[in-house]
């Protein structure tokens, strides 16, 4: 493949349907860019980070496209462990949030800085975070015990960190990133694998840098609670996200109204039809007999959500946009089948019964 369209592919993927659901999954991560200390100099102090981030899920995603483009599906993650890596993502940012509110909570008064005090003013004065007193405000020292920018002494590791984490996004694919994955697979070599998942990490990007310039914003002014409820949320749902993927959460009530019965052809194979569609899998109940061969068709009609992306069998599939895909599956014992979207955020079942 043509390593400049696959790179236009991803790039395309990135903005078109990427933005929505990565920023989903991955998002919560970005809570690590707010300063432990908290960060009060606005977004222009913000970007360094920001900017450090982008780099490392840059690098990452271009390395991890070359490994597939180069090894094949010896390197792909399967579902059952991206879903252990997506709960321990979102706990990690659960653990940031809520560290981010207490540190919101605990914070109070700062002394004001040693020395005569302004004309009129109080000499044991303090000023809280969020007062505005710029005059007021102790000022901080840096590495080498001068005064300064509260960054100066913390740049490098804070920009360590932020690379890191920005890195850490490869554990934690979203449906479009899946699906990308699987055409650097096919691509067949390390540059158009490289190609085809840069062109996505770039096509991301805005949406990023966007998220965490807001995050570091609101993180230096009074609503920064709102900001660390935000990420907590976000950590939640990741981590409920790898858990319906994994198949670690009981399923509560039925998935659909009605459920769908496989035909049997001539050949002794089994025929089942599913739609994926944006709000999920329909019939989200099929049933088949057991023992014998079953063909699922699983069909799309402008299909741009992440049932585009499933896991069924232990295995990702990817359909396209408007069309079909075939899954085969051998003959299985009673029992049911469980298949979700690669976002686990849609559940769809199989129930294999025995024949009469």
């Amino acid at each position: 493949m043509n390593p400049a369209a696959l790179f236009a592919g991803g790039l395309a993927a990135g903005l078109a349907a990427g933005t929505a659901s990565c920023a989903a999954v991955q998002g919560g991560l970005l809570i690590g860019l707010v300063s432990p200390s908290g960060d009060r100099h606005g977004p222009s102090r913000g970007l360094p980070p920001v900017a450090a981030f982008l780099t490392g899920r840059l690098i990452a995603h271009t390395a991890l496209g070359a490994l597939l483009g180069l090894a094949g599906a010896a390197v792909q993650v399967g579902p059952r462990t991206r879903a252990a890596l997506l709960v321990a993502a979102g706990t990690a940012v659960v653990v940031l949030a809520v560290r981010m509110l207490r540190r919101r909570r605990e914070a109070g008064c700062v002394p004001a800085r040693k020395g005569p005090a302004p004309a009129g003013g109080d000499p044991h004065a303090c000023s809280c975070p969020d007062s505005g007193h710029g005059h007021d405000r102790a000022p901080v020292r840096g590495a080498a015990g001068g005064t300064g920018s509260p960054d100066t002494g913390a740049r490098s590791p804070t920009l360590v960190r932020a690379a890191a984490l920005g890195m850490a996004t490869i554990f934690v694919p979203c449906g479009v990133t899946i699906g990308m994955e699987i055409v650097a697979v096919s691509s067949g070599s390390a540059l158009g694998g490289a190609a085809a998942l840069a062109g996505l990490a770039l096509g991301t990007a805005p949406a990023f840098a966007a998220l965490g310039l807001l995050l570091r914003t609101l993180a230096s002014t009074r609503l920064a609670a709102l900001a660390g409820i935000a990420a907590l949320a976000a950590g939640l749902f990741t981590v409920g996200s790898g858990m319906r993927l994994g198949g670690w959460l009981p399923e509560l009530g039925s998935p659909a109204a009605a459920a769908g019965r496989a035909l049997t052809g001539t050949d002794g194979v089994q025929r089942l039809t599913i739609w994926a569609t944006a709000e999920g899998f329909r019939p989200g109940i099929a049933v088949a007999a057991a023992g014998r061969p079953v063909e699922i068709v699983f069909r799309t009609d402008d299909n741009r959500g992440c049932t585009r992306t499933l896991a069924i069998d232990d295995r990702d599939v990817v359909l396209p946009v408007t069309g079909a895909r075939v899954v085969r599956l051998a003959a299985r014992p009673e029992g049911r089948l469980r298949y979700a979207c690669g976002m686990g955020m849609y559940v769809g079942f199989v129930r294999f019964e025995r024949v009469p």
